[in-house]
């Protein structure tokens, strides 16, 4: 007939991660432009988005930056542990204010399955 209770419950429950869950140390962040810029907004806004962007560069929020064979946006690697950091940080530069540019962030944490290569004792030995 249907399933007990405690079977749909089990069935309903996140499955177990296969790894153990580390704290996220990078945020990957996926620009794209809502629409395509004009000429007078590359002009004008770009003037301002570029020193912006830099000055992030400098005070160490942005670690590495790409921009997009297909030229849609930038790929940023920020250092920062949260997405709300990232959002808010990306969201006050002069495209983002112009509701111009948009982002997918992708949380980056250490390769988990590393610790199997070690032994026990040496895994506990750093922590």
């Amino acid at each position: 007939m249907g399933q007990s209770r405690e079977t749909a419950a089990e069935n309903t429950k996140k499955p177990k991660r296969p790894f153990p869950v580390v704290r996220t140390t990078k945020i990957l962040a996926l620009g794209r432009f809502t629409s395509p810029p004009t000429a007078y907004q590359v002009k004008t806004i770009f003037r301002k988005e570029v020193p912006d962007t830099l000055r992030l560069y400098l005070a160490g929020k942005i670690d590495q930056w790409w921009a997009r064979q297909d030229q849609k946006g930038p790929v940023f690697l920020l250092n920062l542990a949260s997405v709300e950091q990232a959002r808010t940080i990306l969201e006050k530069l002069p495209l983002g204010q112009a509701k111009l540019m948009e982002f997918e962030y992708i949380e980056l944490s250490p390769l988990t399955p590393l610790h199997l290569l070690l032994s026990k004792d040496r895994a506990n030995a750093n922590t």
